[in-house]
């Protein structure tokens, strides 16, 4: 079994480490239930990024 996971945005999965080419995957993640909520943490830490960048802006 494999530790490391990633999200396949291809087919929208999760796939252990022999799969899709990384450059259609996020990852690697050190558990499946965390590849499997790979978009939900790349939109929450794209939105802490954002706000980051208007407060350096301000």
């Amino acid at each position: 079994m494999s530790d490391q996971w990633w999200f396949c945005l291809k087919h929208m999965s999760v796939e252990p480490e022999k799969g899709c080419p990384n450059k259609d995957r996020l990852g690697p993640y050190d558990s499946r239930d965390a590849a499997a909520n790979a978009l939900q943490t790349a939109a929450e830490r794209n939105k802490r990024w954002t706000e980051q960048d208007k407060e350096w802006d301000d």
